[in-house]
């Protein structure tokens, strides 16, 4: 269980899709109210007049511009979504029928002002996508570095406000789970159906709220054990020696000292990939799944339908 050190925080609710409707509407503004004027400042009589009348017409086209500016960053609000199937489950990773060998990093306990950076830096250089469970005070702490995980295309999950191991009665765990959900939103505009319970506790009762409310409880299948800052060569040892196809690798971004894991992700990520591994998000993981399920079900729809023997006799012969 990592050691986990709480804080607090003032929350900043600056949304990453805000600022990009914000320099939208600015760089077409400049472009499309700009010229008019200039138009207006060298025409005069008639001219200006219908310059006048253009400029009012180009007010409309802007208004409509940021209306649909506006609809557009509602739709783009990104939405860590989990296939229905994997809805209230708890799994500590997914069982894959292909051959491909992919594989989920996982980082918990931020963001955190330095390892987060550099973490996000060598998984760039990687060409990395990662799963980060965040949690509720560092969120409202460093709300720019929540920022830049997302705006890195990453995918983040919701880890609970205060990292607690404590049973809970049921509205306090409403708390930790949806006072978190909701700066997420806020900070990030991102909404996530995925969740991990601190520490893997699974009896305290925030998981049973998590499946309650249709969260895939994410929990791990090789642990780092870097919350006890072992040596870099035992923590490398600690997830290579339980990595396998479909699993979830557990690792720490904040919560503490993460030096040891900074240092040495590169040479884990090198060594997964000598491997052979493919690197994914866990929504990537449960998809690959579902259309593995989903193709299964559809073989099995077919073999149940009348007069479909021959065409499913044909297809196992072909394969």
């Amino acid at each position: 269980m990592a050691d986990y050190e709480p804080f607090s925080g003032q929350r900043r609710t600056l949304s990453l899709a805000a600022i990009a409707l914000a320099a939208a509407v600015g760089s077409f503004a400049c472009g499309f109210i700009l010229p008019s004027s200039q138009g207006t400042q060298t025409k005069t009589g008639h001219l200006a007049l219908s310059q006048s009348g253009a400029k009012s017409s180009s007010q409309q086209g802007l208004s409509k511009v940021v209306t649909q500016l506006k609809q557009q960053a509602e739709a783009d609000l990104l939405s860590f979504s989990i296939p229905t199937r994997f809805q209230g489950q708890v799994l500590k990773d997914i069982k894959l029928k292909s051959k491909e060998k992919v594989i989920a990093l996982t980082f918990d306990d931020g963001p955190w002002p330095r390892s987060t950076v550099q973490i996000l830096e060598i998984l760039k250089k990687n060409k990395i996508k990662a799963t980060f469970f965040m949690v509720g005070e560092p969120v409202a702490e460093y709300p720019q570095i929540a920022q830049q995980v997302v705006a890195a295309g990453h995918v983040i999950g919701n880890h609970t406000w205060h990292h607690w191991y404590r049973h809970m009665n049921p509205e306090t765990a409403a708390r930790e789970i949806e006072d978190t959900a909701a700066l997420l939103y806020k900070v990030t505009g991102v909404k996530t159906s995925i969740f991990r319970p601190p520490g893997g506790v699974l009896n305290n009762g925030v998981v049973d709220y998590a499946k309650k409310h249709h969260y895939f409880v994410a929990m791990w299948s090789s642990d780092s054990i870097d919350y006890r800052r072992p040596s870099v060569p035992q923590l490398i040892h600690n997830v290579l020696k339980n990595a396998h196809s479909g699993g979830m690798v557990l690792m720490h971004d904040g919560g503490g000292d993460r030096s040891h894991t900074v240092e040495a992700l590169p040479e884990i990520i090198a060594e997964l990939k000598k491997s052979g591994y493919k690197f994914v998000t866990i929504p990537e993981l449960l998809e690959k799944q579902d259309k593995e399920l989903q193709a299964k079900e559809a073989i099995t729809l077919k073999s149940a339908s009348p007069g479909t023997s021959v065409q499913k006799s044909h297809t196992v012969s072909g394969n």
